[in-house]
């Protein structure tokens, strides 16, 4: 009992969650190059892109050596084979598009991505915590952290939409920063009731949360919707809730029965969890759920300061008790700026995902030649959902409206009015 209490009273800090200072979720300095044993998945890794396009991707696999996981040692070590085996799984599964997937993953690929994935406590399959915070280096390791000194390790076919996808969702990450080591301020601060150090704090995760949505509007830049939606994002596509895949994938050697796991989504970020169990934003049944299994899809670390986040005593309530003007302008700031970021997404899907796919339907009804490639490749099992498998509209609306309702009673009240 004394223990707990004493654990209870300790301040609530970073510094057990693997969350760097400088850079928050990213993983800092991601290793290149795996050991000289894992050679033959660097060499494929590199090729996925002209692999997938010459259509040799799944023949170079099957040859494939079947390597230990054994001689991985070091954190960053397991996580660049992670993301050089998820690579590869995503280009083997999808390789032909939606209509000749696979059945199973050859057990020289599945066995090891099994014991790595196994080690991280990541799944099998490509992730945001893979494809973005484990994926980039500078150019230049002196200059910034910019997109002309970014570049991705490994990538997937889309050309240059590929990296500025990653890259731009890394500077997303990047932007969040200040917040995050805010967390611990606020919680803190309410502890003891220090009500200027919380209102202070909420300030500054605001401002960060507007960096967010400014870094996101990168995208319109650097991802060509067309590319995004025709030849990208199958390959972020997963086999569970997919019409294309409803069986899932036996992963050969680990077990007789087919897995099923979700595709990449931005609800695999730990970020907008922290934010939402901080400031109080309750999920509805469906929304919540998927929210809740996404979670399964972060590093551990970081889906327990999520965890520990939501048991800390409620700001919300905090900031209703003290009736302090600027910590109520503060919260009230906090869910607003919240809020725009979220139906700024809503606005990035309708770009890269809506309006495509309403392209791709009436290309596919006519009978003109078109861009065939791009539309044959497009997955129209996908048409309405995200690649994590949720209906995708309804489901970022549902979590935009919610987060209104984390607004105090009088200031959601003036937005109605508004």
């Amino acid at each position: 009992m004394a223990a707990a209490e004493t654990e209870s009273k300790a301040p609530f800090s970073l510094d057990s969650y693997h969350v760097s200072e400088e850079l928050g979720f990213i993983l800092p300095e991601p290793l290149k190059e795996l050991p000289p044993y894992y050679q033959p998945w660097m060499d494929i890794a590199l090729q996925v892109p002209e692999l997938v396009h010459s259509h040799e991707l799944r023949a170079h696999i099957n040859k494939m050596p079947l390597l230990s996981a054994k001689f991985l040692q070091k954190h960053r070590e397991l996580r660049l084979a992670h993301l050089t085996l998820s690579v590869m799984t995503m280009g083997y599964v999808w390789q032909e598009g939606e209509n000749d997937t696979v059945e199973k993953l050859p057990r020289n690929l599945a066995v090891p991505y099994w014991e790595v994935s196994q080690r991280l406590g990541l799944p099998p399959i490509l992730t945001h915590a893979d494809g973005v915070l484990a994926n980039w280096r500078k150019k230049d390791p002196e200059g910034p952290f910019d997109m002309d000194n970014l570049e991705l390790l490994v990538s997937l076919p889309g050309g240059d939409s590929v990296r500025g996808f990653f890259m731009v969702t890394l500077l997303v990450e990047l932007a969040a920063v200040p917040a995050l080591r805010n967390i611990p301020t606020v919680i803190n601060s309410v502890r003891c009731s220090d009500t200027e150090t919380v209102a202070r704090a909420l300030e500054d995760i605001s401002q960060s949360i507007q960096n967010m949505t400014d870094a996101l509007k990168l995208m319109q830049v650097y991802v060509e919707p067309s590319v995004f939606y025709g030849i990208m994002r199958i390959y972020l596509s997963g086999w569970k809730d997919n019409p294309s895949m409803p069986k899932g994938l036996v992963y050969e050697g680990v077990q007789a029965e087919p897995m099923e796991y979700s595709g990449g989504s931005a609800a695999q970020s730990s970020l907008l969890h922290c934010f939402d169990e901080l400031l109080g934003v309750k999920h509805e049944e469906n929304s919540g759920a998927f929210l809740t299994r996404m979670r399964n899809y972060m590093p551990p670390a970081h889906k327990q300061l999520i965890q520990d986040i939501s048991r800390q005593p409620s700001l919300r309530s905090f900031v209703q008790q003290q009736a302090n003007e600027r910590l109520n302008q503060a919260f009230h700031l906090c869910v607003t700026k919240l809020l725009a970021l979220r139906s700024y997404h809503i606005n990035v899907v309708t770009r890269f995902i809506t309006v495509p796919a309403a392209r791709a339907r009436q290309l596919r009804n006519q009978s003109e030649d078109f861009e065939r490639e791009m539309v044959s490749r497009a997955p129209t099992a996908l048409e309405e959902r995200g690649t994590g498998g949720s209906g995708i509209m309804t489901f970022l609306k549902t979590v935009r409206d919610q987060t209104k309702d984390a607004l105090l009673p009088e200031t959601s009240n003036e937005m109605k009015l508004m």
